[in-house]
């Protein structure tokens, strides 16, 4: 066979992109499905993973730690539909986290409605704020409209800190009112059961912005992101697209907001604060902007590290070292910092941008083999 004969061979025989990325949907989809029902039935070993739960995964202290990784997960996910699929660089997105956390905690504590009708009107209220706030903020766009939505989350958080009317609890937060919580939701011993509820509320925000990724507002919004005036003049309406998506956005967080205070069993300041925005940012950049699994991936890392360097910071091992090394390492956001920046140098597209390049290069090195069988 002559050479000629190989290329066109070759040239026939290679894959189509298009075939090659529908095949690849399915198989993610069914490793994220395998991957959901892994964690479903996690609780029920007895499996240590040293270093990174407290005690086997049966037990309260990693069931909790696990739930928190994945509620940030989620709302990295809900923040990655401003930012990733609008481009939407919101400052404020902590406000409608922190309504759900804070609105459930009122409802519950004043008007003594049982869970799910307390939860339903706390939605209503999250839908309601990120309606008004959405409207009035994407009268601008870029830096403008991140000054906008952080004026909107600082307005909220100083509104908590004030505790009108003895609300909120100021400074000192806000306590589950258990007696109107279902049983099975409360205590240590049903931290199981809260696990569950946590594993539920990501794929639940996982299915959705997926869905309204994949819509016709998905795709006008991420058109908006690459070229506004392109989408104006073909006449469609990128306002309200991006309307749509910081509704949802602020929604899910909601949903997020509100499963955080059943597994924590009390609100925060901080969960309305614009640092919480800056960590769900933080999180998507780490993971990689512009991918879901790089946001559940992002925010699992970011929560795992966050809690496991505290531990580490406050070891005798750190407390032993020098005092030049061990005034940097007893602080963990000091370590969060650098692996931050390291991230952005040398892995600009997030650690799943770094999974798709060593996959690529995979398949690049094995393509030479494959040519020389065919041709063989």
């Amino acid at each position: 066979m002559s050479a000629t004969q190989v290329r066109e061979d070759t040239r026939a025989h290679r894959p189509k992109p298009e075939p090659q990325k529908g095949r690849r949907r399915p198989l993610a989809w069914a490793a994220g499905a395998a991957g959901g029902v892994v964690l479903a039935v996690l609780p029920l070993f007895n499996l240590s993973v040293p270093g990174l739960l407290p005690g086997p995964t049966y037990t309260p202290g990693s069931l909790q730690l696990m739930a928190l990784c994945m509620l940030m997960a989620a709302a990295a996910l809900t923040y990655h539909l401003l930012l990733g699929v609008a481009g939407m660089l919101s400052f404020g997105h902590a406000l409608y986290f922190g309504a759900g956390v804070y609105g459930l905690a009122i409802i519950l504590d004043r008007t003594g409605l049982p869970l799910l009708p307390a939860m339903a009107l706390t939605l209503v209220a999250v839908i309601v704020l990120a309606n008004l706030t959405g409207a009035v903020a994407l009268r601008v766009t870029g830096i403008p409209f991140a000054m906008v939505t952080l004026a909107f989350a600082q307005a909220g958080s100083v509104m908590v800190r004030r505790n009108p009317d003895g609300a909120t609890g100021g400074e000192e937060g806000l306590s589950l009112a258990t007696e109107h919580v279902p049983d099975f939701l409360v205590g240590v011993a049903n931290t199981r059961n809260l696990y569950w509820l946590a594993l539920a509320a990501l794929v639940t925000v996982f299915l959705v912005t997926a869905w309204i990724q994949r819509s016709r507002a998905g795709h006008v919004a991420a058109a908006v992101r690459e070229n506004e005036m392109r989408v104006r003049v073909l006449g469609l309406q990128p306002y309200l697209a991006k309307l749509l998506i910081f509704v949802v956005a602020g929604t899910l967080a909601g949903v997020v907001g509100m499963t955080y205070l059943l597994l924590q069993s009390g609100a925060v300041p901080r969960a309305v604060s614009s640092d919480f925005t800056i960590t769900l940012l933080v999180m998507v950049v780490l993971g990689g902007v512009g991918s879901r699994w790089g946001a559940v991936l992002g925010g699992v890392v970011y929560t795992m590290l966050d809690q496991r360097l505290t531990a580490l910071a406050n070891s005798e091992a750190i407390a032993g070292l020098p005092p030049i090394l061990h005034i940097p390492l007893s602080e963990p956001l000091f370590l969060l910092g650098t692996l931050f920046i390291l991230v952005v140098l040398f892995l600009p597209g997030g650690l799943a941008g770094a999974a798709a390049r060593l996959k690529g290069r995979r398949k690049e090195a094995a393509r030479p083999r494959e040519i020389l069988e065919e041709a063989g």
